[in-house]
């Protein structure tokens, strides 16, 4: 199922980013700087959007089976400097306020604990350290879209990888203490009808 998932991810994602998707994922990582960590980097493929200014990089990545083909993208890229670890945004082997920015692009939906995850990153985030997101998130309260959202996410996590439809993620990089520095709110018109809500932007550790 993990070696399933991985395959059918690149797929997803190659079809995704020949609209939007990709466009969004250029704009947020070209112009990051300095020591990088990408949380849940699944099989990377924002691995050729990072510039040149990224000194460091580390993909975290907890499936096995993403991984591997994250360390063959790395190993096919000649790029430098960069690793791909295992463990979770929850447990982050990094140490405190060691990083410039933090990236989570389509993770904060699946992982088991968003407020402890949002404090691992603000943990290794320096003063002024990025987190540069795209997230899908809940429609707008009394939606018919909200409501189709909240029936099937007692199923849809269960078939993707722990990824929960009803989530407010922005709000939640704000609960976190983060203050946004950009933030857009638009729909991921590629994907489906329960997850095309989308929030993507810049929030600082100040």
């Amino acid at each position: 199922m993990s070696r399933l998932s991985a395959a059918m991810y690149d797929w997803a994602m190659a079809r995704a980013d020949t609209h939007r998707l990709g466009k969004w994922r250029r704009e947020l990582l070209t112009e990051l700087t300095g020591d990088v960590v990408e949380i849940g980097a699944g099989t990377g493929v924002n691995l050729l959007h990072y510039g040149e200014g990224v000194e460091r990089l580390v993909l975290f990545e907890p499936n096995s089976s993403m991984r591997r083909r994250a360390e063959e993208r790395v190993e096919r890229s000649g790029r430098l400097h960069t690793e791909v670890l295992g463990g979770s945004a929850e447990a982050l082997a990094v140490e405190d306020e060691s990083v410039d920015a933090v990236v989570s692009i389509l993770v904060l939906c699946s992982v088991s604990d968003q407020a402890v995850a949002l404090g691992e990153v603000w943990r290794v985030l320096r003063p002024g350290g990025q987190l540069v997101f795209l997230e899908h998130v809940a429609a707008p309260e009394g939606s018919t879209a909200l409501r189709w959202q909240q029936r099937l996410d007692h199923v849809w996590p269960r078939v993707a990888l722990n990824c929960h439809t009803t989530r407010r993620t922005d709000t939640a990089i704000e609960d976190a203490g983060f203050e946004f520095e950009r933030l857009v709110s638009e729909s991921l018109d590629t994907s489906p009808p329960w997850i095309r809500p989308a929030v993507r932007g810049v929030a600082i550790k100040r």
